[in-house]
């Protein structure tokens, strides 16, 4: 079993304090803890602002949950390689750098991409809701023949690398309020059908996370209430000036929905 690698953390600052009092060096008896943040745009906080210049096309904020986490509970190592637009090939060719067997802990929501979810909303958007609904179906026949093999290479890669650390997998909110406040754009038909593939999408992911000994962290709960059209949504809608902050999390999203999910989980 993959303990707790916040605990560890918690256990070196407590060794840090004991040197303080008896006048040991902090040095030598606090253990090293390193985080590392892999994955897509949910975890590079796209949607949240404040974007990292020198982050370039990956979009990584401080305002995104690995930041968050990193800035609250001071890691001494912290690597974040999250990028916009990963797909599982991403991660393994351009993300897995900074993983070593000094690792304690990782991050990661990956897969979205890989079953299309940008062009599934696209469809959604402009086209027919049989279409969309076609569309959705197809993204979730991938998700069951195809992702399953991708996550593996992924969780492999992660587990060959460090394989004493805690790997926590972050899951995708649901992004509609079913008979919300909504009242133009998609039909609740293909909100519904959205829903339907993010769960499909999430089951998935968590199974496979789960047979790999890593933590499954889902987000749903934390967003329920703030979806789009729930009134108070930390996700953005379709932005027609930003569109690839569309469907993503706002800085609250990352904050209160992501974050607490990945503590918890930590």
């Amino acid at each position: 079993m993959r303990l707790s690698r916040f605990a560890a953390l918690t256990s070196s600052l407590l060794l840090v304090a004991g040197a303080a009092l008896f006048g040991a060096s902090p040095a030598t008896a606090a253990a090293d803890f390193g985080y590392v943040a892999l994955g897509d745009s949910y975890s590079s906080g796209v949607g949240a602002g404040s974007y990292d210049s020198a982050s370039g096309n990956c979009k990584r904020t401080p305002r995104a949950y690995p930041a968050l986490w990193a800035a609250a509970h001071s890691p001494q190592t912290f690597s974040f390689t999250a990028c916009s637009g990963a797909r599982t090939d991403d991660v393994l060719a351009n993300q897995l750098a900074p993983l070593n067997s000094g690792t304690d802990l990782v991050s990661i929501t990956i897969g979205g991409n890989d079953a299309g979810f940008s062009d599934v909303m696209t469809t959604c958007v402009l086209q027919s809701e049989s279409t969309c609904v076609s569309r959705v179906n197809q993204a979730k026949a991938y998700v069951n023949s195809t992702l399953p093999g991708r996550l593996d290479q992924v969780y492999n890669a992660i587990d060959s690398r460090s394989p004493a650390a805690r790997v926590v997998v972050l899951g995708y909110p649901r992004f509609y309020k079913l008979n919300g406040t909504c009242t133009t754009g998609l039909t609740e038909g293909e909100r519904a059908a959205i829903n339907g593939a993010a769960d499909h999408l999430n089951a998935a992911i968590a199974k496979r996370a789960a047979d790999h000994g890593f933590t499954f962290a889902s987000v749903a709960g934390a967003f329920t209430g703030h979806e789009i059209c729930s009134g108070n949504a930390w996700l953005h809608s379709v932005n027609w000036l930003n569109i690839g902050e569309s469907y993503h999390p706002t800085a609250a999203g990352q904050s209160g929905g992501y974050l607490p999910a990945f503590t918890n989980a930590a």
